[in-house]
């Protein structure tokens, strides 16, 4: 197989895996106590220094974020009962203005743990500073993922002539299976989650002076 096309297959599963196989990922991620975005929520407000929080937003969303920050750190002094309060308030500030700058819904700040154990060793890569581990195990998933939904069409192909209802099974499941691997193709063109690459677009572009 050609490099260039190990490469686009590469990074089809990838983002397949993301997008396509496990939806709601990005959301459960952003979202979660112990995600990166409130991890790094807590350092800051312990610090009292909002600039490592601030990447997490767009340039023309930092004011918001100063003022609810400053906003908190003079709560949090109130006592216990209003410095849990008012973290809470600017996690959700955060996550939320964060989450609309990726042009996604904010549904509530999510439980530790909830983050799915793929995207968790995703992070873990960067840590690592290898993402071989991760490349295998999107692989995995979506090599399974495609031998699953081929073995339900398959089978249904094979009754699909004896009536008018197993003929609409076996559309169901070839449908199912076609947009799956519809969905690899797709990724493979585009490469990227387009949310986030007009975010990172956005943020590389130079600022103008107001």
């Amino acid at each position: 197989m050609h490099p260039a096309t190990i490469q686009r297959f590469s990074t089809a599963l990838t983002t397949l895996l993301l997008l396509v196989a496990l939806p709601g990922l990005a959301r459960a991620h952003c979202d979660s106590l112990d995600g990166p975005v409130i991890t790094e929520a807590r350092t800051a407000l312990e610090q009292q220094d909002v600039t490592p929080v601030l990447k997490w937003v767009q340039p023309r969303d930092e004011a918001a974020i100063r003022d609810a920050f400053a906003r908190t750190l003079a709560v949090r002094q109130l006592g216990p009962e209003a410095k849990k309060l008012a973290d809470t308030y600017f996690f959700e500030t955060l996550v939320r203005i964060h989450r609309a700058g990726e042009g996604a819904p904010f549904t509530g700040l999510k439980s530790a743990g909830s983050t799915e154990p793929i995207i968790a060793k995703a992070d873990q890569t960067l840590a690592d500073g290898s993402a071989d581990a991760l490349a295998d195990a999107v692989a995995k998933h979506v090599a399974q993922g495609i031998r699953e939904r081929f073995a339900r069409a398959a089978e249904a192909r094979v009754h699909a002539a004896e009536s008018v209802e197993t003929g609409r099974e076996f559309v169901e499941r070839y449908v199912t299976y076609v947009h799956y691997v519809e969905g690899i193709a797709q990724a493979a063109e585009g490469g990227s989650h387009e949310g986030h690459a007009d975010l990172a677009e956005e943020r590389s572009a130079p600022q103008r002076a107001p």
